[in-house]
Formats: C-alpha cells, structure tokens, sequence
C-alpha cells in the first residue's frame, strides 16, 4: 500500500468530529497527535499549539539549505458529525479505487496527501531553498479558530488548501453570513385574539419577503465561477403549546456570498425587510443580527502560483483550467492574511453525508503534485 494510502487510513480512523458541532464529540486531539508523531518522525520541525481546550493545530517545517520562499500547505482535522444511518464511520474500508469513512472526502484526503508530500521531500534530502510550512488546523467546520490562529502566527508566499476539488484548481469560493431574526408577539390564551398577538405569523411574513429575496439574488449578477449568491431558512422555532399565542419567534437563515458582496450585505439586507414590514404595521416587532459571517474568497488565475500550479496540473493530465468551489474554506482567511491562495484536493463524493468516500488515485495524484509545486515554487 502506498505510505499515503496507509497515513489516510491511520487519519479516518480516528474520530475527530467538531466538539462546536456536536456537543462531547472527540475534537481534534488525537487526530493531531498521530500527525505530529508522523511528522517527527519523517524528520520534520513540529509545533503543536492549543487554539482552544483540547485541540490542537500542528504545523510542520521542511527547512531549504538556502534562504528563498514560504509555501504552506494547509488543511483542516475536524469533521461533521455522524447519523445514524453512516456504516462504519471510523472503520476506513477500500473499495473500487474509494476509501471510505467520515472524513476521508473532507478533507482527510487531503491532510494525507501534504503530510506525505512533506515527508516525501525530506526522504529524498528536503528543499534546495526555501521553507515548506504544513498546517493541520483545527474547527474549520465551524468558525474556523484554528485558521484564525495560524495566521496569527506564521505566514507564506503562497498556500494550497487541500480541500476536495476533484483535482481542479479553484481559484474562488462562495462566503456565507448567518442571520438570526426574532419577531415578537404577546402571549394570551388561543381564545383571546383581543389580548394575544402571534409571532409566527409576523415571522411568516418575513419568511415570505426573504424568499423574494432568494428569486432576486438567484436572478440577479452572477460570478462567472460561482454563480449566483443564495439565500435559505436553515432553522425555525416558536411558541408553547397549541392553546396559547406565541411569544416569539426564532429563524435562523444563511447568506451565501459572491466576490464583490461584504458579508455585511446579508445583515443590511434582512433589517432593510423588517424596516418594511414595521412601517407597514406598527405592531410588528423583529430584530435580527449576525452569527457568524465570512467573506468570500477570489485570486486572479493569471497570479503565479496558480499559473504555476496550472502547467504542473497539465503536465500529468490534469485539468488545468481554474474553477471555483460553492462551499467555504479557510482560503479565505490565508488569503485576508496576505497570502496567495489556491484550493486543490482529492474527488471522491459524500460531503457531510452518510456515505463519505474519497478516490485513491486522486489522493496519490495531490500528494505528487504538491511535491512538483513545492519544488517549482520554491
């Protein structure tokens, strides 16, 4: 078996499901504790810092023998959660070219192809110059702590998020904004409409102007990469007990944005609705405010490195034209830290569901080409 393969099933094996997410999951502690040994162990500088109680970032350093240039490569250790219908989650099986398992597409995939890169490069006497920085983050799947942390404290020229692209280089990516609204009403008996007045039902009409909304945005300017920006209502709760008018209630909704659009937008947008709606009933009462938003994420693909990337990509075979990616990564904050960023990985299928695979091949093809990067770039 190749040392990849085996480092992914060492990876998917172990549960590291984001504690943010699911209340006593695991974390990322011992997920980052195989890395770093892994790391030491090939002949790597590691450091491992606590962003949060048990979890852990590592970064690993190939030092050059000559002074030149930073490459980082940077992915995350935690993963979603697991139903109950998920076979197996921490018991990596391969089948047809696919391993599968919670994680093994997103993105432990890809964590195994940059450790194994990096490992590689030493085996064979390290960098002629330069510095090779791998980054195994924590809480991406959630607010990302351990991205925010990693740019605190070290930097680069240059980075490969190793998210799953299918082996396409992205060279853009969605960002979101979650809005919390809460409309309020007075509660009284379900047999007093005189005295009671229903938050649900104000909420409805809310629902109602947010979907118009979704048609406008959907409609509306489009990324060439990206599409359209979006909106949907994620999570709705109200009320007491059918006998009785509804207090309040609760929606929370997500933004998605396009380059071009501040997060900021989707809070504007949704205080613009309840402005609208209060000027035209004086006894409608909402408020709304952000959750969590990040920005989206777009490098010019004539930049260098995924210039660079782009003729390495096309000298084995791959697709060399640049792509974007619907979903959010951290590329986002390396790339609001200073660093020019592009996002590659291994396909495979089953994002956050309860069937994750990813494709064998294409963790061998990430890892070899990030070997040829880092020798081309650095």
């Amino acid at each position: 078996m190749d040392a990849v393969l085996a480092l992914l099933h060492d990876l998917v094996a172990i549960d590291s499901v984001n504690p943010s997410l699911v209340r006593g999951a695991a974390g990322e502690a011992r997920v980052a504790a195989l890395i770093a040994d892994v790391c030491l162990a090939a002949g790597l500088e590691v450091h491992v810092t606590e962003v949060a109680p048990g979890r852990p970032n590592v970064v690993a350093l190939v030092e050059g023998q000559a002074p030149g240039r930073t490459l980082m490569l940077c992915g995350h250790t935690d993963t979603v959660g697991v139903g109950d219908a998920m076979v197996s989650p921490f018991g990596p099986r391969e089948h047809g070219g696919r391993l599968y398992g919670r994680g093994a597409q997103d993105m432990k995939g890809g964590v195994a192809a940059m450790i194994d890169a990096a490992r590689q490069i030493t085996a064979r006497g390290g960098l002629a110059r330069g510095r090779l920085v791998v980054a195994a983050v924590v809480d991406e799947e959630y607010a990302s702590i351990g991205a925010d942390a990693l740019v605190r404290e070290w930097t680069a020229d240059a980075a490969v998020v190793t998210e799953p692209t299918d082996m396409r280089m992205a060279v853009a990516h969605k960002g979101f904004a979650g809005v919390e609204v809460v409309t309020t009403g007075v509660a009284a008996h379900g047999s007093r409409p005189q005295d009671g007045r229903d938050a649900i039902f104000r909420m409805a009409r809310v629902i109602g102007a947010l979907e118009q909304l979704d048609r406008d945005l959907q409609a509306g300017r489009t990324h060439p990469l990206l599409g359209p920006a979006s909106l949907h209502a994620s999570i709705i709760e109200g009320g007491r007990e059918a006998s009785t008018y509804p207090d309040t209630c609760r929606l929370l909704l997500e933004r998605r944005t396009i380059p071009g659009e501040p997060s900021q937008r989707a809070l504007d947008e949704v205080q613009a609705i309840l402005a609208s709606l209060a000027a035209r009933d004086p006894e409608f009462h909402a408020t709304a405010r952000t959750t969590l938003a990040r920005d989206p994420y777009e490098i010019d693909p004539l930049a260098e490195l995924p210039q660079v990337l782009g003729r390495l990509a096309a000298s084995r075979g791959l697709d060399p034209a640049p792509t974007g990616v619907s979903f959010w990564t951290d590329a986002q904050i390396l790339s609001a830290a200073g660093i020019p960023t592009v996002v590659l990985g291994p396909g495979g299928a089953g994002l956050h569901s309860d069937e994750e695979y990813v494709h064998t091949s294409d963790v061998i093809a990430c890892r070899d080409l990030l070997v040829a990067l880092a020798d081309a770039y650095l």
